[in-house]
């Protein structure tokens, strides 16, 4: 099966399935879930459906597991960038286990994901922040360390130069 070009899959199925992807990413870091017992849940149910609303809708299902499967296969190389990249004292294991999952999603995107644009990447994951933490902190160092890990290593196409 080959995955849907990303012009004809919908903007809201793709925030959905970054959404979904850090749920998983979560519950795999703080429960310990299996990589195949978490994609066969994500698969089996909306994304959000604990949410208020419950308007996330259905994922991309292809982006879910690509986002989860690249960041467990390129962890060591996200973290790395991600630590580099924060504020002194706000290392990796020391975040809420939400932010880092956050991080850890969109430092895949930005560092594996050549054709999705750096700011849409940062973009989305800020909104996944506030999703999550409406009125805190949170989004704006998610926004902060993303942008720094997108210079270090898309400057040229932060700067509307591509590679």
């Amino acid at each position: 099966m080959s995955a849907a070009s990303p012009g004809s899959i919908s903007r809201a199925a793709r925030a959905a399935a970054r959404l979904g992807a850090v749920q998983a990413l979560y519950q795999m870091d703080v429960a310990g879930t299996a990589l195949n017992e978490v994609l066969a849940q994500f698969a089996s149910r909306r994304v959000g459906e604990q949410f208020d609303d419950g308007q996330c809708g259905h994922p991309d299902a292809a982006l879910l597991e690509d986002i989860v499967r690249g960041v467990l296969s390129a962890q060591e190389e996200i973290d790395t960038a991600i630590d580099h990249h924060a504020s002194a004292g706000w290392k990796l294991p020391r975040l809420d286990a939400t932010v880092r999952a956050i991080l850890r999603a969109g430092g895949y995107e930005l560092l594996k994901r050549p054709d999705i644009p750096p700011k849409v990447t940062i973009s989305e994951y800020v909104n996944v922040a506030r999703a999550f933490f409406e009125g805190g902190d949170e989004p704006g160092f998610v926004n902060g360390v993303l942008d720094a890990v997108a210079r270090a290593h898309r400057a040229d196409e932060l700067h509307g130069r591509h590679r």
